[in-house]
């Protein structure tokens, strides 16, 4: 018996990277998985018995609503959603003067947009269920304030304070919204971002207690528990999980 028998969790930005490590962890505790994605849902979601792919823009207010309606649908319902998706790891380094404007929008619609949009679209469904669980995915960034990447580090920083006021808005209802922040990890986007590594690898370890690189599976056990019943008496908080480079 997992930890989730019988739950449904949906996971934005699940095909790959950390996305990807935390549906394999909720699927290994029972869980049946959505998998939302821009590219790859379906092919992720064929790993899992009864996993369901979903190809949508989680920045785009149609595309999460038709989302939504979609997973309840095919999946039953949803339980726990996992707010997974986001840019990072194709941003330039740069100093913040030199941020286009449009830039900076995309990145505020897709890290914390996002998230307003899938709990807007999800809530009441987990309303009618008599609760559920969100476990929004943000950063250590902004807890050490990170140079270079101001629009970044900004989004993430209003993901732990969505994760705060959303918790008070509907711990009535019996939803629980908590917040996990990596640190730097090497993902599959960042392998694939030279620059991302030269200048922000060997300083993240040299900074952390664990002197080794931070992987997509070491994010897993903090969602995990926020999504099963050990958790039931825990809302509004957010686990920096960085291997002690930021201690609170």
């Amino acid at each position: 018996m997992g930890q989730l028998d019988g739950k449904v969790a949906l996971v934005t930005g699940g095909a790959k990277g950390i996305g990807r490590a935390i549906a394999d962890g909720l699927a290994a505790e029972g869980a049946r998985l959505v998998i939302v994605d821009l590219e790859g849902a379906d092919e992720a979601a064929a790993a899992y018995d009864g996993g369901v792919g979903i190809t949508a823009d989680v920045a785009d207010e149609g595309s999460v609503e038709r989302m939504a309606r979609e997973a309840i649908e095919r999946a039953g319902g949803v339980d726990v959603l996992v707010n997974n998706a986001g840019l990072y790891a194709t941003l330039a380094l740069r100093p913040f003067e030199q941020i286009p404007l449009d830039e900076w929008r995309r990145v505020m619609d897709v890290n914390v947009a996002s998230m307003f949009l899938t709990c807007r679209a999800l809530v009441p469904h987990m309303r009618e269920r008599g609760g559920g669980r969100i476990v929004n995915i943000s950063s250590g960034t902004p807890f050490r304030g990170v140079p270079f990447l101001l629009h970044y580090v900004t989004s993430k920083g209003a993901i732990v304070a969505l994760t705060r006021a959303l918790a008070k808005e509907v711990g009535g209802d019996g939803i629980l919204v908590n917040c996990v922040a990596p640190g730097f990890t090497i993902s599959d986007g960042v392998r694939q971002n030279p620059e991302h590594i030269e200048k922000l690898k060997d300083a993240s370890i040299a900074a952390r207690v664990i002197k080794r690189d931070q992987l997509p599976e070491d994010v897993v056990a903090a969602v995990v528990f926020l999504a099963s019943p050990g958790s039931s008496f825990v809302t509004g908080q957010t686990m920096v999980i960085d291997g002690g480079q930021y201690l609170h």
